[in-house]
């Protein structure tokens, strides 16, 4: 099977189903952004394999993100489906896979210290790295903000898809912090 197939060399591309829509459609916004979060998410987990890395924490935090990688795959196929349906039944998002990130969230906080001001980006990488996926996080929920629908059942999914994409970004920024912390890089505040 060939990887290219020229149906979109018109400026078009295809939505769950089949429907065509134009590559700038908020759908197709909205899961190609998903699609780039799930791909600096994937450069957070490369960074962790280096050994410098203690080797516990490293394995967990790269199990979450894997799992949340999963979940974002969910969440981009509902971006990608059409607003009249296409028949096809996807899973839908669970209130589990939003409470995983609060408890990560929570265990995390219980290991940092307080924040004091606004942070800064910056070391070590894979807090820089953290920090790049929560603005993604946040492009990703306004693109969902855009996307309507008159199928209750999909609006459904599309409002808990917001819920866990509010919920990442607090989560990707507690893990930038948490990442200063175990590495013992001091944060950098601003200080107006």
């Amino acid at each position: 099977m060939k990887i290219y197939t020229k149906t979109g060399d018109q400026g078009t591309t295809s939505l769950v189903g089949g429907k065509r829509v134009f590559k700038n459609d908020p759908r197709v916004e909205a899961y190609g952004d998903a699609d780039e979060l799930i791909s600096y998410l994937g450069l957070i987990i490369a960074e962790g394999e280096n050994p410098a890395n203690t080797a516990s924490t490293a394995t967990q935090i790269r199990k979450d993100l894997l799992t949340i990688q999963q979940t974002l795959m969910c969440v981009s196929a509902f971006l990608a489906m059409p607003e009249e349906g296409t028949g096809k039944q996807l899973k839908p998002l669970e209130e589990s896979e939003i409470e995983f990130l609060e408890q990560g969230i929570d265990s995390m906080t219980s290991q940092i210290p307080p924040q004091k001001a606004f942070v800064i980006p910056g070391a070590p990488i894979q807090a820089a790295l953290c920090h790049v996926a929560r603005t993604v996080c946040r492009r990703v929920e306004r693109r969902c903000v855009d996307i309507h629908s008159t199928n209750e059942d999909l609006e459904s999914n599309l409002v808990k898809c917001k819920k866990y994409i509010n919920r990442l970004s607090d989560y990707l920024f507690t893990l930038a912090r948490y990442f200063n912390t175990i590495t013992n890089t001091p944060e950098v505040f601003w200080l107006p």
